[in-house]
């Protein structure tokens, strides 16, 4: 159990003008300090905290809902941070509990690093799912890819729409409609003039994360990849399931190597909705 002291601090919303404590709390955590993802997450999503009476924050977590707004069909969980001098002592237990009553009904997903999945299991999460974490600047090499792409235009975002909600299972209209702002790039594949796949490149201090990556088939994600790639200067990295093996070994063989294992878990579901066959990488494990 938290302390006495901690376990009687509020907790509240978090908003925009707690940024910045939201990045000193990542920092303090050994974590890069991630202010565009942050805004990100705060802005599509929903924030809780508790403050620290010493100033900035005790605790941290990010939820970002999907579906209908009145009864949402899943909740992504992310973020979940804790302040080094008050780890171990309940809190993060403390928060989690009240984030998911706070959701009810509503089945929730997050990814776990090893050291965090132990809480969420106790929570009554299980793992149904995992991701691999690449990084590295992507070399050239081998066929080139058949299927075209180009980048999105604003004429584009409906049927964007359209496809991430058939693959992912549920309307992400909120997060989806921002990825033009949030991402340096967001391309499309095409054949026939119908969207098959899409994928964002977005910022993230000195690598472009590669996510979401929706796509037909492995030559469409494959594709889609290159081109982001032949556009950026700076290292990749993405969170590719594991499923994807073909994709996985591609990448690897083009200069991106493993960095983490995450476990994807749920809560209140079995499995995710929708389509994983063209599922490849989620927009930020904090988001899916």
């Amino acid at each position: 159990m938290p302390t006495p002291s901690l376990a009687s601090l509020p907790i509240r919303r978090l908003t925009l003008r707690d940024l910045n404590a939201c990045a000193d709390l990542s920092e303090d955590r050994g974590w890069p300090r991630e202010e565009h993802k942050w805004g990100f997450l705060l802005t599509a999503g929903k924030g809780y905290g508790i403050d620290d009476p010493g100033g900035g924050l005790v605790s941290a977590c990010t939820v970002t809902e999907y579906g209908p707004p009145d009864r949402p069909s899943l909740a992504a969980i992310g973020m979940v941070l804790v302040a080094e001098r008050h780890a171990r002592q309940g809190v993060g237990r403390r928060l989690m509990r009240h984030v998911v009553a706070a959701l009810g009904t509503t089945p929730l997903t997050l990814h776990a690093t090893p050291y965090g999945r132990p809480l969420y299991e106790e929570l009554g999460f299980k793992t149904t799912g995992r991701a691999e974490m690449v990084r590295g600047h992507f070399t050239p090499g081998g066929p080139e890819p058949r299927t075209t792409t180009r980048a999105a235009t604003a004429d584009d975002l409906a049927a964007i729409l359209r496809l991430d909600e058939e693959v992912f299972g549920t309307d992400r209209t909120p997060i989806i409609t921002r990825l033009p702002a949030f991402a340096d790039q967001l391309r499309v594949a095409e054949e026939d003039g119908r969207l098959i796949g899409y994928a964002a490149a977005w910022p993230n201090m000195d690598t472009h994360v590669v996510g979401p990556l929706i796509a037909r088939d492995t030559e469409t994600a494959q594709a889609l990849i290159s081109s982001l790639a032949a556009r950026t200067d700076r290292p990749l990295r993405t969170d590719i399931d594991v499923r994807h093996e073909e994709l996985l070994a591609w990448a690897k063989a083009h200069g991106l190597a493993s960095i983490a294992p995450n476990a994807v878990m749920t809560y209140g579901i079995t499995e995710l909705p929708g389509d994983w066959n063209r599922r490849f990488a989620p927009l930020t494990v904090a988001a899916g």
